[in-house]
């Protein structure tokens, strides 16, 4: 049953991905992380009290809300780095170096949590980093590239803090409800966007958003929190491992809707190396 919520998780989040980048156009990637936080945070926390979950608030240890208060750091952080990548550069770019989150992840689950990595995840990483290569454009690269070529260090960044929050949600839901844990982290992620706005005085901004742009906005928050409940509650039943995988299969609906909605067309490197992203993806589910 965690594989199929797993799959859920990934559609919604290749579907946040095309959201998103409809409702930031014109908004403040910043600003537009901060608004739909708050969607996320009604979603999951209606979740919460539909499932009954909020009767475990009483018995959440130290240890455990640490470390969801860690991972919900680790997820703003990697929101505010997705959201200015998918602003700076085009999806089909963004979205595969934002998924090598999934090496980075199995590598972490292999140092911290003991998850074996044998044969064929060895030979997904490998697939999929060679994958992730092969869609980065080596022109954007350069040390002279203007600032919109600035995507490529947010993507990098976004990847990693998502891998955090990948062991560090494991760890933080191994005991409680993850609906719960979910909406508690959200929190965290909300006061995290919030204070980024505050501090870097866009505050005003969010009065320039437009009515169509904000209609996106909370659409894709609705998206997240979708993909969110599905993904956590995949991933306090099933490995790490194999969950973070299926979940980053959301690149193959992110890419479809990219070309669908903006005509994105991905070049025969990038299509090899789409390919390459796929099979390593699904060579790791073979036990």
């Amino acid at each position: 049953m965690w594989i199929l919520f797993a799959a859920g998780s990934a559609f919604f989040a290749g579907i946040t991905s095309i959201l998103a980048k409809c409702g930031i156009k014109e908004t403040d990637s910043d600003t537009a992380t901060a608004i739909r936080t708050f969607v996320v945070l009604i979603f999951s926390w209606l979740m919460v009290f539909i499932t009954g979950a909020q009767e475990g608030i009483s018995s959440i240890s130290y240890t455990t809300l640490i470390f969801l208060i860690l991972s919900g750091l680790a997820t703003g952080a990697s929101w505010l780095c997705y959201f200015k990548a998918l602003q700076l550069g085009s999806i089909n770019k963004v979205v595969p170096i934002d998924k090598s989150s999934t090496v980075i992840a199995i590598l972490l689950a292999f140092i911290i949590l003991g998850e074996p990595i044998g044969i064929y995840k060895g030979l997904g990483i490998i697939l999929i980093g060679a994958g992730t290569y092969m869609m980065i454009e080596r022109k954007a690269v350069s040390s002279s590239a203007p600032e919109s070529k600035r995507y490529i260090v947010y993507a990098f960044l976004s990847a990693i803090f998502a891998a955090l929050t990948s062991i560090l949600g494991k760890i933080g839901i191994k005991d409680i409800d993850s609906n719960l844990g979910t909406a508690i982290r959200t929190i965290v992620v909300l006061i995290m966007a919030w204070l980024i706005v505050f501090m870097k005085n866009k505050g005003k901004e969010i009065y320039n958003v437009s009515k169509k742009e904000l209609i996106f906005i909370i659409l894709s928050g609705f998206a997240t929190g979708a993909s969110w409940l599905c993904y956590y509650r995949a991933l306090r039943d099933g490995q790490a491992s194999i969950v973070v995988p299926i979940d980053k299969l959301s690149i193959l609906v992110s890419i479809l809707f990219s070309y669908l909605v903006f005509k994105e067309k991905l070049t025969k490197k990038s299509f090899a190396g789409l390919i390459f992203i796929t099979l390593g993806t699904l060579i790791m589910l073979i036990q």
